[in-house]
């Protein structure tokens, strides 16, 4: 096939090339040409998605795959623009579902949305992408788009917590390289606490397949397909790099107590007992998502350590001075460790 990738060079887009290749698909990219040199072998279009679309103007391909639409204006620009393909993957987010409280979420659940004077508001100038409490609504605005336009030919991919190699995200990533660092590590919550995440290179695979198959229809996509544990996470983490790590897991209304931010300051830790801010009910479902219908249909996942070994080679040759963008700095969390102790003690 000839499969059009819109973005294609930061993370899951990277792999996204690497399966359409290896699977012998004609691949081209469009994108803003920010890092021309990840492909230089393929054929890749600039331009701005929210503007300037006129180099995908008159040419054809069999599928595309949206791996940078954020909100529903440039979803809808593409897709029509695109209206001729047999095939229209969208790369959403499990961010779309409202309230997820109770685990088991399907594809079936109620997802979020926002008012058409709204969506103007907070997307006017801005192409995305734009995170908090809007992040979620526009993907979900954005899957409609895609349909609205290409009805019967889109694929929405509600995708969770994407690791491995070039997570930009540095949640995982400040896991590995904190627990390397060995020494007592501050760890949130309960160690049985369940989380999901999925290897972009086992998601990129996977969409590949779907499109060979034609397949559409909204799956969630996340794993693995056993429950897996923050402790479990952890502990592998610690047996990969040669840790000496001693984990310290310090209860949810501490770390609230003293202002940690869940998800960015504390990877991977949404509280089980408490709301969100601004929330009603703590969110336990958004880590415990129903992957059943993606795993159906054929989605398979590789072994924990080899995505937590993968993405420590990548770790390891970073340069220190790289920003990042997840985690706590060693000092706070330090203070809050002998802060903790003390208290327990």
């Amino acid at each position: 096939m000839k499969i059009l990738i819109l973005g294609g060079t930061r993370f899951l887009g990277r792999f996204l090339v690497k399966a359409a290749i290896e699977k012998g698909h004609d691949v081209t990219l469009f994108n803003r040409g920010s890092e021309p040199d990840v492909f230089r072998e393929i054929e890749q279009l600039k331009g701005d998605r929210d503007g300037d679309l006129e180099m995908l103007e008159g040419r054809q391909w069999d599928a595309v795959i949206d791996t940078s639409g954020f909100i529903p204006r440039t979803v809808t620009k593409s897709s029509r623009l695109l209206k001729q393909v047999k095939h229209y993957t969208y790369i959403s987010s499990i961010s779309v579902y409202k309230d997820p409280i109770n685990p088991g979420i399907d594809e079936n659940g109620e997802v979020q949305t926002l008012k058409a004077e709204d969506v103007e508001e907070v997307t006017r100038g801005t192409a995305g992408p734009i995170y908090g409490e809007y992040y979620g609504p526009l993907k979900s605005l954005s899957e409609r788009a895609a349909e609205k336009e290409l009805p019967g030919k889109v694929l929405s991919i509600r995708a969770g917590q994407i690791v491995g190699p070039y997570d930009y995200t540095d949640r995982l990533p400040y896991w590995i390289k904190r627990i390397a660092e060995g020494g007592e590590i501050l760890s949130p919550g309960r160690p049985d606490r369940p989380i999901q995440i999925i290897d972009a290179r086992d998601l990129a695979q996977w969409i590949i397949q779907l499109i060979e198959k034609n397949i559409t229809g909204v799956f969630n996509a996340t794993g693995p397909d056993y429950t897996l544990t923050m402790g479990q996470l952890l502990e592998n983490c610690k047996k990969i790099t040669r840790s000496n790590a001693d984990f310290t897991w310090v209860s949810e209304k501490f770390l609230l107590d003293n202002k940690v931010e869940p998800w960015g300051e504390m990877p991977l830790w949404i509280p089980e007992d408490f709301p969100l801010a601004g929330g009603k009910e703590p969110l336990n479902g958004f880590l415990a998502v129903a992957n059943k219908k993606a795993i159906n249909n054929g989605l398979t996942f590789r072994p924990l350590s080899e995505t937590l070994e993968d993405t420590w080679n990548w770790e390891k040759g970073r340069p220190e001075s790289a920003i990042r963008k997840a985690g706590m700095h060693i000092k706070y969390e330090h203070d809050l460790l002998r802060l903790w102790n003390q208290t327990v003690g």
